[in-house]
């Protein structure tokens, strides 16, 4: 399964997955851009994302590690 910006749940489970002790409040959104950018199943241009669809990962990421 690939990944698109659009896929915020998948993606933020999987960063929950792969950074499971790591509070999402203190990340900032150039390097979650970077580690979403590095998921083995991203698949997507760098350039298509906002601040508003990091927000949504963001959102989902919180939701998993709380």
């Amino acid at each position: 399964m690939s990944l698109k910006w659009s896929d915020s749940r998948e993606i933020g489970e999987a960063l929950f997955d792969k950074f499971p002790d790591l509070d999402p409040k203190t990340v900032r959104f150039t390097d979650m851009h970077q580690w979403i950018c590095d998921l083995d199943d991203f698949d997507d241009a760098p350039e298509k994302s906002n601040e508003k669809v990091l927000e949504a990962i963001l959102l989902v990421w919180l939701d998993e590690f709380e």
